[in-house]
């Protein structure tokens, strides 16, 4: 299976609210960008990725947890962070079950993103393995 099947099964086999959010939230990660990738990692973790890594997705036992990579780095001016982890790296948003999902401010958190990546990440990567940039 490659991972887009693997994300549509394991949407499927968490049939109940989780999976219902999870599967808005991929949606939202998709449509935020078309060159967004799905990937599967860590035996059983859907993850979203544009030059880099933009975030983590899991249904735990009473909520959804999406787990954005660089999430110290980004901007949040509508709060949608809600997690404990207050790290200098990681930030992650749980969505339980009375929540709603709201795409807006989600589209423009994973965009926030996939920008960070590809100013910072791509800037620090290697000359030779490097993608190089409009303006780079």
């Amino acid at each position: 299976m490659n991972p887009s099947e693997q994300i549509d099964a394991y949407i499927a086999e968490t049939a109940d609210w989780r999976g219902q959010t999870l599967a808005i939230v991929r949606q939202c990660m998709l449509e935020a960008d078309p060159a967004v990738i799905e990937e599967w990692k860590w035996m059983g973790s859907p993850v979203w990725s544009r030059d880099g890594m933009i975030a983590v997705g899991n249904a735990h036992k009473g909520k959804v947890k999406l787990t954005f990579a660089h999430g110290a780095k980004l901007p949040d001016p509508d709060g949608v962070f809600n997690g404990k982890d207050n790290g200098n790296t990681r930030r992650s948003i749980d969505f339980f079950e009375t929540d709603t999902v709201d795409a807006s401010k989600l589209k423009t958190l994973v965009q926030a993103a996939i920008a960070h990546n590809l100013t910072k990440l791509k800037k620090n990567a290697p000359a030779k393995g490097r993608v190089k940039l409009s303006g780079d």
